[in-house]
């Protein structure tokens, strides 16, 4: 063995050595690329050391590998509960090399070292992420002594190499064939690994328990409420290109690939998953409704339509704003079909999302080589219920999603003359378009149809305005519209300036203190108004 002493500053000096690995041992639930491995091992002179499974495995392809039990001189026991936990097993890989003290105790109960461990866990999020599994199946998916392996290898990783991705044998192999031994970096950066993988893991597991015990927090609030404790475990999917812009690095993370699968086109940029999310939270809004199309840019949509098929819900929607749509997000609520997908290629669109394309639609969109075509599978919205998002130096804001949906039944009219059936209609359809919009947002509407669009301003006065020229470089008429505003008037000068531009009716939540004036301001003007009762700011 060499061992080495690196001064390191002011600080206590670092130790670690490097010796030939002579002793492996491995067990392993995910058996990807493990002969190879192990084939490679056995011809640096290895000794292989495996549990039963694994050892199976290994023997069935003619390597030599000494079984745990006759490792140990203890049988597994507890139908396999017990078979790692044992101090021939992490007293080798927790024993200090160049530690007198350690060495002899080692030596003095037989406990030979273990050089290197190449461990993968019982699959727990895997079986815990179908639909019919039961408590008993996912407790009996929670690995025990996997994760303590690792842990133990991991901390002595001066002098063990520690393996829990399968990705990371060809590296390891290398290195041991030139060396015989690994170097200190890459022991490092797979130790940090493991602990890495460990929590995530103990996190999974934390989840899937308190949900399915129906468990409180310790302040007694329901298990919906905000977490006592943040865990934040989620693998890299994606390497992007870029963040929101070429001089920021960026990366994907977690589940996305559960709920989207991309069929055609160049790869998702880090605005295209801004946007894209956002498009279908909206669209989810109308699902199992008429055929209805969104465009979004930038997040906020800029036309939504429905009609009595996809190409006139397109039809309705790009004729709200057709500047905006240039390089924008287009979501269906149904499988886009070739006639809709024709209209959709006579402008540059960066996403189409949708649940599924009929084989027409394909062929039309994916001859634009550029163009990135998705498939989205349920709804991620529903499937967590929460949103996160960071407010620097390590904090988090956690809030449930604004999931709120208003029934007719729930809606307080508050003038003299109650809304007609057309205002109602499309009353209910502006209300949940412009939930999406980012506040201060005005939105006018028809049944079916957005008309004009005002967004993310500091004023709702200035957002109404914004609307208004909007649709009026559409071309479409505010006369007989209704209103939306996603947050009550403070003033009745907003209401004024909707009902000059043509609004009869409002939909908004209410609760200023000057809600009074604002009605009387609708009264004088014959507008119809309704309460909702809930807000939708979206910052």
């Amino acid at each position: 063995m060499l061992s080495l002493t690196v001064a390191a500053g002011a600080g206590e000096p670092w130790r670690f050595a490097m010796a030939k690995i002579a002793r492996a041992l491995l067990s392993v639930s995910d058996k990807t690329g493990l002969v190879p491995f192990a084939r490679d091992l056995a011809a640096a002179g290895v000794e292989l050391v495996s549990t039963g499974g694994t050892a199976r495995a290994l023997r069935a392809e003619g390597l030599a590998a000494i079984e745990l039990s006759e490792y140990t001189g203890f049988p597994e026991m507890l139908d396999g509960r017990v078979k790692t936990l044992h101090p021939k097993v992490h007293g080798g890989l927790l024993h200090l090399r160049d530690n007198p003290e350690h060495v002899a105790t080692a030596q003095r109960h037989g406990i030979p070292p273990i050089d290197l461990v190449v461990v993968n866990l019982y699959p727990f999020e895997q079986t815990v992420a179908r639909p019919d599994v039961s408590l008993h199946e996912a407790i009996e998916n929670i690995d025990i002594g996997g994760p303590s392996m690792l842990r133990s290898a991991a901390k002595n990783h001066d002098s063990v190499t520690v393996i829990v991705d399968p990705a990371d044998y060809a590296r390891v192999a290398l290195q041991i064939r030139s060396d015989g031994a690994t170097s200190r970096e890459l022991r490092r950066e797979l130790a940090a690994k493991v602990f890495a993988r460990t929590a995530a893991y103990d996190a999974a597991i934390a989840r899937h328990l308190a949900a399915a015990f129906g468990a409180t927090l310790p302040s007694g609030a329901a298990a919906s409420a905000p977490p006592e404790t943040l865990e934040l475990h989620a693998p890299r999917v994606q390497a992007l290109r870029y963040g929101e812009n070429p001089h920021q690095k960026a990366g994907l993370y977690g589940r996305f690939g559960d709920f989207y699968r991309q069929l055609h086109g160049k790869e998702l940029s880090y605005n295209n998953i801004l946007d894209l999310t956002a498009a279908v939270a909206l669209i989810s809004e109308f699902e199992g409704e008429a055929p209805t199309l969104a465009i979004l840019k930038h997040t906020n949509p800029c036309g939504v339509g429905q009609g009595a098929s996809l190409r006139e819900a397109w039809d309705h929607a790009f004729a709200t704003d057709r500047q905006a749509p240039f390089g924008g997000i287009i979501t269906v609520n149904r499988p886009l079909d070739r006639s809709c997908a024709e209209a959709i290629a006579e402008i540059f669109s960066e996403v189409i999302v949708a649940p599924s394309f009929d084989p027409g639609a394909l062929e039309v969109l994916q001859a634009k080589k550029n163009l990135r075509l998705l498939e989205v599978r349920g709804n991620p919205s529903a499937a967590a219920p929460w949103d996160l998002r960071s407010v620097g130096a390590g904090s988090y804001l956690w809030q449930e999603r604004d999931l709120h949906t208003t029934s007719p039944a729930e809606l307080k009219v508050v003038t003299r003359r109650a809304p007609t059936a057309a205002e109602m209609e499309a009353m209910q359809f502006g209300w949940r378009v412009v939930k999406h919009l980012k506040s201060n947002a005005i939105l006018y509407c028809a049944p079916g149809r957005t008309l004009g669009v005002g967004a993310g301003q500091m004023s709702r006065v200035d957002s109404s305005r914004i609307a208004v020229w909007k649709a009026g470089e559409a071309g479409l008429p505010l006369a007989g519209s209704v209103v939306c505003s996603d947050a009550f008037f403070p003033f009745p000068d907003g209401l004024i300036a909707a009902a000059e531009a043509g609004a009869t009716a409002a939909i908004q939540p209410g609760g200023s203190v000057r809600d009074a004036e604002v009605i009387a301001a609708a009264d004088a003007r014959g507008m119809a108004m309704v309460f909702t009762g809930h807000r939708h700011f979206r910052h």
